[in-house]
């Protein structure tokens, strides 16, 4: 993984805030930033069906069970956990406690400017930057290759085709129109 430009501010959010929260679009690398600068944190996908029923059945179960904080990864997958945070830590505002990632989408981003107002700093994570792409070793030719090849890291970690990503991608969003939505339960 190259640094990331976020880095720093992930880093001085985490020191004032009890919750950080990353969005952005998928395959952004918003899991491989968090999950590099928290190292030591426990680390907790939501996208696994068990693991979100249960935060959504238990939340305060849930929530106790990551009483000293986590990565919750795809919180826009149980959204409705938003709201139990408040308590969780106005009770215990530790900074860096938690550290949630999510795709960006306007719904996510209500309900955690309802719920968390004042407990989290909020981050966007876009795809790589120019000066992020020129720190790889197989670096584009130029700037209009790099433009075409695409930002997503996966392109340049694992040398891929934009096409094949892009491909991934739509499959992704695809799954996501299809999913039921968690609002309308």
């Amino acid at each position: 993984m190259v640094p990331r430009a976020l880095t720093p501010r992930l880093r001085a959010a985490a020191r004032k805030f009890p919750v950080v929260t990353v969005t952005g679009p998928r395959q952004s690398g918003k899991t491989t930033l968090c999950r590099a600068v928290f190292p030591d944190k426990s680390y907790v996908s939501l996208e696994a069906p068990d693991i979100r029923e249960y935060a959504r059945t238990d939340p305060r179960g849930f929530l106790g069970d990551h009483r000293a904080g986590a990565i919750l990864d795809e919180i826009q997958r149980v959204p409705e956990l938003l709201s139990y945070f408040q308590g969780d830590v106005d009770a215990r505002r530790e900074p860096g406690r938690f550290v949630l990632t999510g795709s960006a989408n306007l719904a996510l981003l209500g309900s955690i400017s309802q719920s968390l107002a004042g407990r989290t700093a909020m981050l966007h994570l876009l795809p790589l930057s120019w000066g992020e792409v020129r720190q790889f070793p197989a670096l584009p030719d130029d700037l209009w290759t790099a433009l075409w090849k695409g930002g997503y890291p996966e392109i340049y970690d694992l040398d891929l085709r934009a096409a094949r990503v892009a491909r991934r991608l739509r499959r992704d969003i695809r799954r996501t129109r299809r999913a039921p939505d968690p609002q309308r339960r």
